[in-house]
Protein backbone atom coordinates (compact mmCIF):
# COMPACT_ATOMS: atom_id res chain seq x y z
CA UNK A 1 0.00 0.00 0.00
CA UNK A 2 1.63 3.36 -1.37
CA UNK A 3 1.60 6.56 1.35
CA UNK A 4 -1.34 7.88 -0.05
CA UNK A 5 -3.53 5.05 0.70
CA UNK A 6 -2.19 4.14 3.82
CA UNK A 7 -2.76 8.15 5.13
CA UNK A 8 -6.62 8.58 3.57
CA UNK A 9 -8.09 4.79 3.30
CA UNK A 10 -6.02 3.62 6.96
CA UNK A 11 -8.18 6.54 8.79
CA UNK A 12 -4.61 8.65 9.63
CA UNK A 13 -5.55 11.87 8.09
CA UNK A 14 -9.61 11.02 9.45
CA UNK A 15 -8.10 10.90 12.95
CA UNK A 16 -5.95 14.18 12.07
CA UNK A 17 -8.64 16.21 11.52
CA UNK A 18 -11.31 14.65 13.95
CA UNK A 19 -8.49 15.63 16.99
CA UNK A 20 -7.94 19.29 15.35
CA UNK A 21 -11.81 19.72 15.32
CA UNK A 22 -12.24 18.39 18.92
CA UNK A 23 -9.58 20.57 19.97
CA UNK A 24 -10.83 23.68 18.30
CA UNK A 25 -14.28 22.50 19.97
CA UNK A 26 -12.49 22.65 23.36
CA UNK A 27 -10.55 25.86 23.37
CA UNK A 28 -14.00 27.78 21.78
CA UNK A 29 -12.77 28.39 18.76
CA UNK A 30 -16.55 26.98 17.40
CA UNK A 31 -19.03 28.51 20.33
CA UNK A 32 -21.99 26.98 21.34
CA UNK A 33 -24.34 28.29 18.45
CA UNK A 34 -21.86 28.82 15.92
CA UNK A 35 -21.56 27.57 12.70
CA UNK A 36 -18.75 25.35 11.41
CA UNK A 37 -16.88 26.39 7.97
CA UNK A 38 -17.99 24.63 4.72
CA UNK A 39 -16.91 21.35 4.40
CA UNK A 40 -15.07 22.16 1.08
CA UNK A 41 -13.35 25.47 3.06
CA UNK A 42 -12.31 22.88 5.98
CA UNK A 43 -11.26 20.41 3.61
CA UNK A 44 -8.47 22.94 2.10
CA UNK A 45 -7.86 24.20 5.18
CA UNK A 46 -6.98 20.89 6.31
CA UNK A 47 -4.94 19.42 3.40
CA UNK A 48 -7.94 16.68 3.08
CA UNK A 49 -10.43 15.58 0.96
CA UNK A 50 -14.06 16.24 1.41
CA UNK A 51 -14.96 12.34 2.38
CA UNK A 52 -12.42 12.92 5.35
CA UNK A 53 -13.84 15.93 6.53
CA UNK A 54 -17.33 14.54 6.09
CA UNK A 55 -16.10 11.77 8.39
CA UNK A 56 -14.73 13.74 10.98
CA UNK A 57 -17.96 15.51 11.09
CA UNK A 58 -20.35 12.43 11.02
CA UNK A 59 -17.90 11.62 14.41
CA UNK A 60 -18.73 14.75 16.00
CA UNK A 61 -22.52 14.56 15.44
CA UNK A 62 -22.64 10.87 16.75
CA UNK A 63 -20.84 12.68 19.64
CA UNK A 64 -23.35 14.79 20.32
CA UNK A 65 -21.59 17.92 19.47
CA UNK A 66 -22.43 19.19 16.52
CA UNK A 67 -25.94 19.17 14.14
CA UNK A 68 -25.60 18.60 10.79
CA UNK A 69 -28.26 19.47 8.31
CA UNK A 70 -28.27 19.01 4.61
CA UNK A 71 -27.68 21.95 2.95
CA UNK A 72 -27.60 24.08 5.79
CA UNK A 73 -24.28 22.71 7.50
CA UNK A 74 -22.95 22.13 10.70
CA UNK A 75 -23.94 23.88 14.14
CA UNK A 76 -22.25 23.45 17.33
CA UNK A 77 -24.87 22.02 19.48
CA UNK A 78 -23.00 21.12 22.91
CA UNK A 79 -19.72 22.49 23.76
CA UNK A 80 -17.31 22.02 27.08
CA UNK A 81 -18.25 25.25 29.09
CA UNK A 82 -21.82 25.54 28.03
CA UNK A 83 -22.85 21.72 27.72
CA UNK A 84 -26.41 21.72 29.05
CA UNK A 85 -26.89 25.17 29.69
CA UNK A 86 -29.54 25.30 27.34
CA UNK A 87 -32.16 23.18 29.17
CA UNK A 88 -31.22 25.44 33.02
CA UNK A 89 -33.26 27.72 33.87
CA UNK A 90 -30.48 29.42 35.90
CA UNK A 91 -26.91 28.17 34.32
CA UNK A 92 -24.76 27.40 36.70
CA UNK A 93 -20.97 28.35 37.03
CA UNK A 94 -18.75 25.80 35.71
CA UNK A 95 -14.83 25.62 35.65
CA UNK A 96 -13.46 25.31 32.67
CA UNK A 97 -9.96 22.81 32.02
CA UNK A 98 -9.23 26.30 29.53
CA UNK A 99 -8.29 28.53 32.43
CA UNK A 100 -6.48 26.31 34.44
CA UNK A 101 -3.88 24.93 32.31
CA UNK A 102 -3.51 28.70 31.56
CA UNK A 103 -3.07 29.39 35.16
CA UNK A 104 -0.84 27.04 35.73
CA UNK A 105 1.62 27.83 32.29
CA UNK A 106 1.39 31.51 34.14
CA UNK A 107 3.35 30.10 37.08
CA UNK A 108 7.49 29.48 36.71
CA UNK A 109 6.64 26.48 38.04
CA UNK A 110 4.36 24.27 36.41
CA UNK A 111 3.12 21.23 38.04
CA UNK A 112 -0.14 19.17 37.58
CA UNK A 113 -1.25 15.98 39.09
CA UNK A 114 -3.99 14.01 36.06
CA UNK A 115 -6.34 11.30 36.99
CA UNK A 116 -8.31 10.69 33.58
CA UNK A 117 -9.95 8.29 31.55
CA UNK A 118 -8.26 9.31 27.90
CA UNK A 119 -6.37 12.49 28.28
CA UNK A 120 -7.72 13.84 25.13
CA UNK A 121 -9.16 16.93 26.86
CA UNK A 122 -5.88 18.06 28.51
CA UNK A 123 -4.09 17.39 25.56
CA UNK A 124 -5.76 19.67 23.37
CA UNK A 125 -4.88 22.58 26.02
CA UNK A 126 -1.38 21.52 26.77
CA UNK A 127 -0.49 21.93 22.96
CA UNK A 128 -2.07 25.25 23.32
CA UNK A 129 0.07 26.29 26.23
CA UNK A 130 2.95 24.84 24.37
CA UNK A 131 2.07 27.27 21.55
CA UNK A 132 2.14 30.14 23.70
CA UNK A 133 5.27 29.44 25.32
CA UNK A 134 6.62 29.52 21.54
CA UNK A 135 5.21 32.99 21.30
CA UNK A 136 7.21 33.81 24.49
CA UNK A 137 3.70 34.98 26.34
CA UNK A 138 4.29 32.74 29.26
CA UNK A 139 7.78 31.43 30.12
CA UNK A 140 7.96 28.49 32.84
CA UNK A 141 11.27 27.66 34.14
CA UNK A 142 9.80 23.70 34.95
CA UNK A 143 7.42 21.73 34.02
CA UNK A 144 5.97 18.77 35.99
CA UNK A 145 2.90 16.58 34.73
CA UNK A 146 1.87 13.43 36.65
CA UNK A 147 -0.64 11.48 34.61
CA UNK A 148 -2.87 8.48 35.91
CA UNK A 149 -4.89 6.56 33.58
CA UNK A 150 -6.83 3.08 33.63
CA UNK A 151 -4.21 0.11 33.06
CA UNK A 152 -5.21 -1.38 29.35
CA UNK A 153 -5.88 -4.68 30.67
CA UNK A 154 -8.98 -3.60 32.44
CA UNK A 155 -12.16 -4.75 30.75
CA UNK A 156 -13.95 -0.97 31.87
CA UNK A 157 -17.94 -1.13 31.70
CA UNK A 158 -17.69 1.77 28.76
CA UNK A 159 -17.54 2.26 26.16
CA UNK A 160 -19.37 -1.35 25.52
CA UNK A 161 -21.58 -2.00 22.90
CA UNK A 162 -26.08 -2.30 22.91
CA UNK A 163 -26.16 -3.58 19.44
CA UNK A 164 -25.43 -2.37 15.83
CA UNK A 165 -27.21 0.60 14.64
CA UNK A 166 -30.51 -0.45 13.21
CA UNK A 167 -30.53 -3.38 14.19
CA UNK A 168 -33.34 -4.45 17.14
CA UNK A 169 -35.72 -1.85 14.97
CA UNK A 170 -38.70 -3.18 14.15
CA UNK A 171 -39.31 -4.36 10.14
CA UNK A 172 -42.34 -4.32 8.53
CA UNK A 173 -43.10 -8.05 7.24
CA UNK A 174 -43.66 -9.06 3.63
CA UNK A 175 -46.90 -10.31 4.51
CA UNK A 176 -49.84 -7.15 4.39
CA UNK A 177 -51.13 -6.22 6.99
CA UNK A 178 -48.83 -8.23 9.74
CA UNK A 179 -47.57 -6.84 12.55
CA UNK A 180 -43.88 -5.95 12.28
CA UNK A 181 -41.28 -8.45 13.23
CA UNK A 182 -38.30 -7.37 15.22
CA UNK A 183 -35.41 -7.96 13.91
CA UNK A 184 -32.67 -10.11 15.80
CA UNK A 185 -30.61 -8.92 18.68
CA UNK A 186 -26.70 -9.76 17.82
CA UNK A 187 -25.35 -12.73 19.04
CA UNK A 188 -22.99 -12.42 22.05
CA UNK A 189 -20.13 -13.12 20.46
CA UNK A 190 -20.96 -10.65 17.77
CA UNK A 191 -21.06 -8.24 21.14
CA UNK A 192 -17.75 -9.23 22.80
CA UNK A 193 -16.12 -9.08 19.17
CA UNK A 194 -17.81 -5.42 19.47
CA UNK A 195 -16.85 -4.59 22.91
CA UNK A 196 -13.21 -5.47 22.01
CA UNK A 197 -13.56 -3.25 18.84
CA UNK A 198 -14.49 -0.24 21.32
CA UNK A 199 -11.99 -0.98 23.73
CA UNK A 200 -8.81 -1.39 21.60
CA UNK A 201 -10.46 2.27 20.02
CA UNK A 202 -10.37 3.43 23.48
CA UNK A 203 -6.51 2.57 24.03
CA UNK A 204 -5.59 3.73 20.96
CA UNK A 205 -7.30 7.16 21.39
CA UNK A 206 -5.41 7.56 24.88
CA UNK A 207 -1.98 6.07 23.43
CA UNK A 208 -2.11 8.67 20.92
CA UNK A 209 -3.21 11.62 23.28
CA UNK A 210 -0.62 10.81 25.97
CA UNK A 211 1.82 10.79 23.48
CA UNK A 212 0.82 13.89 21.87
CA UNK A 213 0.83 16.01 24.67
CA UNK A 214 4.30 14.33 26.33
CA UNK A 215 6.04 15.28 22.76
CA UNK A 216 4.37 18.34 23.01
CA UNK A 217 5.77 19.18 26.81
CA UNK A 218 9.24 17.22 25.97
CA UNK A 219 9.43 19.34 22.35
CA UNK A 220 9.19 22.67 24.72
CA UNK A 221 12.74 21.30 26.57
CA UNK A 222 14.50 20.07 22.85
CA UNK A 223 13.73 23.52 21.76
CA UNK A 224 15.49 24.94 24.84
CA UNK A 225 12.03 27.09 25.56
CA UNK A 226 11.90 25.17 28.92
CA UNK A 227 15.05 24.08 30.82
CA UNK A 228 13.80 21.47 32.90
CA UNK A 229 10.48 19.31 31.51
CA UNK A 230 9.75 15.88 33.52
CA UNK A 231 6.29 13.91 31.98
CA UNK A 232 5.85 10.70 33.60
CA UNK A 233 2.46 8.37 33.14
CA UNK A 234 1.36 5.55 35.37
CA UNK A 235 -1.35 2.98 34.97
CA UNK A 236 -3.28 2.36 37.71
CA UNK A 237 -5.91 -1.09 37.78
CA UNK A 238 -9.35 2.20 38.34
CA UNK A 239 -12.12 2.47 36.35
CA UNK A 240 -12.32 6.19 36.30
CA UNK A 241 -15.84 7.17 37.38
CA UNK A 242 -14.60 11.06 37.43
CA UNK A 243 -11.85 13.03 36.02
CA UNK A 244 -9.13 15.47 38.51
CA UNK A 245 -6.96 18.06 37.93
CA UNK A 246 -4.59 19.19 40.61
CA UNK A 247 -2.09 21.82 41.31
CA UNK A 248 -0.66 20.62 44.42
CA UNK A 249 -1.71 22.86 47.30
CA UNK A 250 -3.03 25.58 45.15
CA UNK A 251 -6.49 23.89 43.37
CA UNK A 252 -8.49 21.08 42.31
CA UNK A 253 -10.97 20.72 39.29
CA UNK A 254 -13.21 17.56 39.48
CA UNK A 255 -15.50 16.52 37.06
CA UNK A 256 -17.72 12.90 37.48
CA UNK A 257 -17.94 11.38 33.98
CA UNK A 258 -21.87 10.81 33.15
CA UNK A 259 -22.72 7.67 31.18
CA UNK A 260 -24.38 8.00 28.26
CA UNK A 261 -25.67 6.24 24.90
CA UNK A 262 -24.01 7.55 21.99
CA UNK A 263 -23.24 5.99 18.18
CA UNK A 264 -19.49 5.84 17.49
CA UNK A 265 -18.50 5.64 14.41
CA UNK A 266 -15.73 3.33 14.15
CA UNK A 267 -12.72 3.13 11.25
CA UNK A 268 -14.93 0.74 8.74
CA UNK A 269 -17.69 3.27 8.85
CA UNK A 270 -19.54 1.09 11.05
CA UNK A 271 -22.21 2.62 13.68
CA UNK A 272 -22.27 0.97 16.99
CA UNK A 273 -24.99 2.01 19.80
CA UNK A 274 -22.80 2.27 22.92
CA UNK A 275 -22.84 2.60 26.68
CA UNK A 276 -19.97 5.14 27.05
CA UNK A 277 -19.25 8.62 29.06
CA UNK A 278 -17.83 11.95 27.18
CA UNK A 279 -14.70 13.17 28.69
CA UNK A 280 -14.98 16.74 26.72
CA UNK A 281 -18.41 17.25 27.96
CA UNK A 282 -17.85 16.64 31.88
CA UNK A 283 -18.88 19.13 34.38
CA UNK A 284 -15.94 20.22 36.02
CA UNK A 285 -16.20 22.22 39.75
CA UNK A 286 -12.94 24.25 41.13
CA UNK A 287 -11.72 24.22 44.24
CA UNK A 288 -9.25 26.33 46.20
CA UNK A 289 -6.93 25.21 48.59
CA UNK A 290 -7.18 28.17 51.32
CA UNK A 291 -3.29 29.18 53.15
CA UNK A 292 -5.58 31.04 55.99
CA UNK A 293 -7.71 28.31 56.83
CA UNK A 294 -6.53 24.71 56.39
CA UNK A 295 -10.42 23.57 57.39
CA UNK A 296 -11.88 25.52 54.66
CA UNK A 297 -13.96 23.35 52.48
CA UNK A 298 -11.54 24.17 49.45
CA UNK A 299 -8.62 23.59 51.19
CA UNK A 300 -9.35 20.03 52.67
CA UNK A 301 -10.79 19.22 49.18
CA UNK A 302 -7.54 19.80 47.68
CA UNK A 303 -5.63 18.26 50.42
CA UNK A 304 -7.88 15.05 50.19
CA UNK A 305 -7.50 14.44 46.45
CA UNK A 306 -3.03 15.09 46.83
CA UNK A 307 -3.45 12.78 49.58
CA UNK A 308 -5.70 10.52 47.27
CA UNK A 309 -3.90 10.78 44.06
CA UNK A 310 -0.31 9.96 45.63
CA UNK A 311 -1.60 7.27 47.22
CA UNK A 312 -2.69 5.72 43.78
CA UNK A 313 0.47 7.02 42.38
CA UNK A 314 2.89 5.12 44.81
CA UNK A 315 1.01 1.90 45.48
CA UNK A 316 -1.20 1.08 42.63
CA UNK A 317 0.12 1.98 39.66
CA UNK A 318 3.06 0.53 37.56
CA UNK A 319 4.96 2.87 35.04
CA UNK A 320 4.35 3.42 31.62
Amino acid sequence: MDEGQSTEGGGKEFWRVLEELRARLANGAYPLGSSLPAQRALADELGVSRDTVQRALRALAGEGWIESRQGSGSRVVKSPIHLGTLRQETPRVRATLGTFVARAFAQPVVQLDVFTLTSESLDAHIRLQAERVRLGEVRPERIELRMLLPDTSLTLPYPRAKHLAGEGEARPDDGAGSEPAPAPAPAPGQVAQLNGTLHDRLNDITRRHSISLRSALRDLKTEKLVPSVQVEVRYVPLTPAFKLYLRPGVEALFGPYEVVERSILLDDETEVDAIDVLGLGSTLTRHVNDEGDPDSSGSVFVESMRAWFDSCWNLLARPS
